[in-house]
């Protein structure tokens, strides 16, 4: 087993020189997608030769469904930088005023009512299709098996926000009991398990924070499945945060091709066969889709 750090923030560097300009010639079922046509072509040869398809997802994939990235010109830590640094573990388990702050967010985050976009239906053709080797998602909200993509396919490297767990016994329940103990008026709720016991047990999502070890079993499949790939997709993350995105100079190193589509440059763009400069629920559905 891999010895995994911490969750990690990287620098995103200039786009390369493979980069795609997007150009205005296609529409798709009365959707404008701005992309060059031998691109396009290139792609869909690339997904239909593929036997075992690993896609890589980040934040940029949910944008359509109404839930903000982070890093993103109208990214949450984009335009509140301070809010990166509230997402430390250290500052939530130190502070009752963060948590306090944190569960109020949870409690009345529009992300309960976010609903899959055709971005994450267009993943489930691939498995539709038996070309999913696995979906390794950054993201917490839970949409890609809202989509249809089966729980056993699925690897959130960061968690999800659909449970809480204890800091202390590790107990985990789901989110939606939590929650209404805050809007009961329990502002920063602790651990039930714990208190029979006569301790204090801290709640917080059962999501990574910065500053928090990932689980290594589930780091280890993300980069054992990337060793058995054929093709990884990268879509709507900038690659920035370790170490997921070693996934992809890994499945490069075993001989996958790699394409990344995102609306920014990424940190991994050097080792890419594709580039796609797209918004993504426009995108996808032409990429993964037969017929498009």
């Amino acid at each position: 087993m891999r010895a995994w750090g911490l969750l990690t923030i990287g620098t995103t560097r200039a786009a390369s020189p493979c980069s795609t300009d997007v150009r205005r010639n296609r529409e798709a079922e009365g959707v404008g997608v701005n992309i060059e046509r031998d691109t396009l072509g290139r792609v869909q040869d690339l997904v239909a030769a593929a036997d075992r398809i690993v896609v890589l997802t980040g934040a940029g994939i949910s944008t359509d469904s109404g839930i903000p990235d982070f890093r993103g010109p109208k990214g949450l830590w984009t335009l509140n930088p301070k809010a990166e640094k509230m997402a430390t573990i250290t500052h939530y388990l130190a502070d009752p005023e963060v948590r306090e702050i944190a569960w109020q967010t949870r409690l009345h985050s529009s992300a309960w009512e976010a609903r899959p976009n055709a971005g994450h239906r267009a993943i489930v053709s691939l498995q539709d299709r038996a070309q999913l080797h696995a979906l390794i998602t950054q993201n917490v909200d839970g949409l890609h098996q809202l989509a249809g993509v089966s729980e056993d396919l699925v690897i959130e490297v960061h968690g999800t926000m659909h449970h809480s767990r204890c800091w202390n016994c590790q107990d985990r329940l789901p989110m939606a009991e939590t929650l209404r103990r805050v809007a009961a008026g329990e502002n920063d709720p602790d651990c039930l398990r714990c208190r029979t016991r006569g301790e204090h047990g801290v709640l917080k999502s059962d999501t990574i924070s910065f500053g928090q070890s990932l689980v290594p079993e589930v780091i280890d499949r993300a980069f054992r499945v990337a060793t058995e790939c054929d093709l990884l997709i990268a879509v709507g993350s900038t690659l920035a945060v370790g170490p997921v995105n070693r996934v992809v100079p890994e499945a490069k190193r075993h001989g996958a091709q790699v394409v990344i589509v995102n609306g920014e440059p990424t940190e991994m763009d050097h080792l890419a066969t594709e580039i796609i400069r797209s918004g993504i629920s426009e995108v996808l559905p032409l990429l993964l889709t037969p017929g498009g």
